[in-house]
């Protein structure tokens, strides 16, 4: 049988007690403190990154208005050559294209694309079926072209056959290609482009196109690395 006085407490434990309920109150308060203190911190962080996006968002939109100058001006250097080019698509017979085979209509004075360098250059381009149907090309109307778009920059990511087939080209040359479908995209579609089918392409190369630059391009690339880690 237990006897009351057994249930009592020693001075020792009360004064353990109080110190723990002390220190789980400055605990909590302390907690409590850090939450504030948090959110007012992601508070103005957040606050912070809103300001850099919007800075960003400016500075994206000079860069976009002068890559636009930069594309009309080069469209005004190579568009009355290039499109002369147009009169090339014609139809085909898909079955004769077995290998990659090219012909030069015109022979650069400028550096040449080695099988080691694919990439040192920029190209305009068009590319057509056999049924003389265009998929793409760098004209802003297939049909009725008045101008150029961008360039596009040199990959190792293009087709093989377009690879092998700019190989011995020289800057401000153009030349004809003909890819057979398995150095292009196969047994599979791709876009406007069916499974299975051989592709022409025109290309001119020219110097590469480097990046425009503008007033706030250092702030622009800074603002970049630091918001989305590039």
């Amino acid at each position: 049988m237990i006897k009351n006085d057994e249930l009592k407490t020693s001075a020792r434990q009360r004064i353990t007690i109080i110190v723990i309920a002390i220190f789980m109150l400055l605990s909590t308060f302390a907690l409590y403190i850090g939450i504030i203190l948090g959110g007012s911190n992601s508070a103005t962080q957040s606050t912070a990154d809103e300001a850099k996006t919007a800075r960003f968002n400016e500075l994206y939109q000079k860069y976009l208005t002068a890559v636009d100058a930069q594309t009309k001006e080069l469209s005004g250097k190579y568009f009355d050559d290039f499109v002369s080019y147009k009169s090339r698509v014609k139809a085909y017979n898909a079955a004769d294209i077995s290998v990659t085979t090219v012909k030069d209509l015109k022979i650069g004075d400028g550096a040449e694309v080695t099988d080691e360098q694919f990439t040192d250059y920029a190209a305009y381009y068009i590319g057509w079926l056999a049924d003389e149907t265009v998929f793409d090309s760098s004209f802003d109307d297939a049909a009725n072209p008045t101008a150029l778009k961008a360039p596009l920059a040199g990959s190792t990511s293009m087709v093989q056959g377009w690879l092998e087939g700019i190989v011995g080209m020289k800057i401000g040359g153009v030349r004809e290609i003909s890819i057979p479908a398995a150095l292009a995209y196969g047994d599979q579609a791709q876009g406007d482009i069916p499974a299975n089918s051989p592709l022409k392409f025109v290309i001119m190369l020219i110097e590469p196109v480097e990046d425009p630059e503008f007033e706030g391009y250092e702030e622009l690339s800074q603002l970049m690395s630091e918001l989305y880690n590039l």
